[in-house]
């Protein structure tokens, strides 16, 4: 009897030492005064902020109120305090940042189309990274990461510097004649340059900003789960914008006469994002989602299909996983209906691509279930549309038949080198959309020869050798990640990163959303490592007091 009561004793200790809660320590008086002496310090210092702030954007909305009416001074004075908000809370500002990124084009039109607001994901991302060079410097940490690209960008700014000081300049104080009978343009050949200079390169430092965003594996998981439920929601206003114009709630462009039935216009803008073609008469549909043009919401989509895919098959949280797969269908589904040939064609191949490259293919016993699950749904919308996926499938074919993308990419690079004017290019801008406002831009459609007009090809040159040191790094960087989740994500990330690197087709590098996602992958990739690190040191301790635990209950 005895030693059954000691039996039970024990077996009740051990309940205990397992349902028992960690003890959380009591802070003293003195502790907890302070820290609310701190907590109202921060709140003072956040109400004098938003106050100064707050005067100063109202001061500048007075005056470009009378100079370009509501549409500009409403956003000069959020930008304002978006700007100070920013650089006092970088961390934040940075979530914001990526958050924007994929409904910046819905708010660019609900709200007016101002000038102003297609730079507003810029007033999250350059005051944070102000902040974030600041605090490097006070802390004595590398702003660049990884420091392997350091030669290759050097070299490549040096080019651009070049081009901007004595092509631009150059344009800017020496223009050439006008034309006979016509009035000369009117430019500004250095502004366009340095905007050139910012959408070729301003995003490179977001690589160390998503370094120091994520400090442990809750940032990790937090960022990557938040892209992915971003993903699923823009996915799913992609269909809704769809069903409202097939419904009638939307007009498109159906009604249009002639070449306009071919056209994307912001007057047939549905629900969500910018200009579109809806002409079922004609067998044209080409959707925005949520951004500012249609082929932009095609990459948006490519893109997608990686972080989809990673959160899919490396989450720790079998829910999480459920809702990667969810958010992989309904890119699928978007790649179908909203109208993109390179989507229907590239979100595949990039699928496949990832199941070869990341070792998924040997696991998907594991995902057999879901996948079969995903399969069905794909395999039911296709058969209830099978007009629609015979559309697309046609229409891609005609395009391919009529312009083979190698033939278009080798014709794209005779013309930029001849058209060059020199060996360091004919200007930063002089080739991006986004700086003809400042003056006038050739149309490049290919990315590798639109580098070559604008910088020559000893900039280009420089290009290839920063993204190929940049491949090469993350490559070996995930190679020494031991824990299998956090390995199957950073080789999703590789992909991604070796796909864009070296596409040339069209100019994805060149605006939203790739010219984020691409270096913001390279950032968590990056990370990945050293979180790897702190994991297996605290598993290692963890089995350890579990051993000398369990050796000082056998004594």
């Amino acid at each position: 009897m005895k030693l059954q009561s000691k039996g039970k004793k024990s077996k009740k200790l051990k309940k205990s030492k397992k349902t028992a809660k960690p003890e959380v320590p009591t802070l003293s008086l003195k502790e907890r005064l302070a820290e609310k002496r701190k907590a109202a310090q921060a709140k003072k210092e956040l109400t004098s902020l938003i106050g100064t702030a707050g005067s100063i954007g109202l001061f500048l909305g007075i005056i470009l109120f009378f100079v370009g009416g509501p549409k500009i001074a409403a956003p000069a004075v959020a930008g304002t305090l978006a700007i100070a908000l920013s650089y006092k809370y970088p961390r934040q500002a940075l979530f914001a940042f990526i958050i924007y990124v994929p409904f910046g084009g819905t708010v660019v039109y609900l709200l007016g189309n101002s000038p102003i607001l297609q730079l507003s994901k810029d007033g999250f991302y350059i005051p944070a990274l102000v902040a974030l060079w600041q605090n490097c410097s006070k802390q004595r940490l590398p702003l660049l990461i990884p420091q392997g690209i350091k030669t290759p960008l050097y070299i490549l700014l040096a080019c651009c510097i070049m081009t901007l000081l004595f092509i631009n300049g150059g344009q800017q104080f020496n223009p050439p004649p006008p034309k006979l009978m016509e009035p000369p343009p009117k430019e500004i050949p250095l502004g366009m340059g340095i905007l050139g200079l910012k959408v070729f390169l301003g995003y490179v430092p977001l690589i160390s900003c998503t370094y120091y965003l994520i400090r442990n594996k809750k940032d990790f998981l937090l960022i990557t789960r938040m892209q992915t439920a971003m993903i699923l929601i823009c996915c799913i206003l992609g269909v809704v914008q769809y069903m409202m114009l097939v419904v009638g709630i939307c007009e498109g462009t159906r009604n249009a006469v002639g070449s306009a039935l071919f056209k994307a216009t912001l007057e047939a803008r549905c629900f969500v994002g910018g200009s579109l073609v809806y002409s079922p008469s004609q067998g044209m549909i080409r959707l925005p989602g949520t951004f500012v043009a249609p082929w932009q919401w095609a990459w948006f989509l490519i893109s997608s299909t990686f972080f989809t895919f990673a959160t899919g098959f490396s989450d720790p949280s079998i829910l999480w996983r459920i809702v990667g797969f969810g958010s992989l269908l309904s890119v699928f589904i978007n790649a179908v209906i909203s109208g993109q040939r390179i989507a229907l064609a590239l979100v595949p191949v990039c699928f496949v691509l990832l199941l070869l490259l990341t070792g998924q293919l040997g696991n998907l016993k594991k995902f057999i279930p879901v996948i079969g699950g995903l399969a069905l749904v794909i395999f039911i919308a296709v058969a209830s549309n099978p007009a629609l996926v015979q559309e697309r499938l046609d229409s891609f074919i005609s395009r391919w038949n009529a312009s083979p993308p190698q033939d278009f990419i080798v014709q794209q690079f005779e013309e930029s080198w001849k058209a060059a004017d020199t060996l360091i290019g004919s200007g930063l801008g002089r080739a991006t959309n986004s700086a003809r406002a400042l003056g006038e831009t050739r149309l490049v459609e290919t990315y590798y020869p639109k580098v070559m007009y604008e910088v020559g090809i000893v900039g280009l040159l420089g290009f290839i050798a920063l993204v190929t040191s940049l491949t090469i790094i993350c490559f070996q960087t995930y190679r020494k990640i031991k824990n299998r989740n956090f390995r199957s994500y950073a080789a999703s990330m590789w992909v991604f990163i070796l796909f864009i690197s070296y596409n040339t087709y069209y100019y994805p590098l060149d605006v939203d959303p790739v010219a984020v996602y691409y270096w913001f992958a390279a950032g968590i990739l990056l990370k990945l490592p050293e979180i790897d690190k702190v994991e297996r040191l605290q598993q290692a301790k963890a089995e350890e007091e579990e051993n000398n635990s369990g050796g000082k209950r056998k004594k």
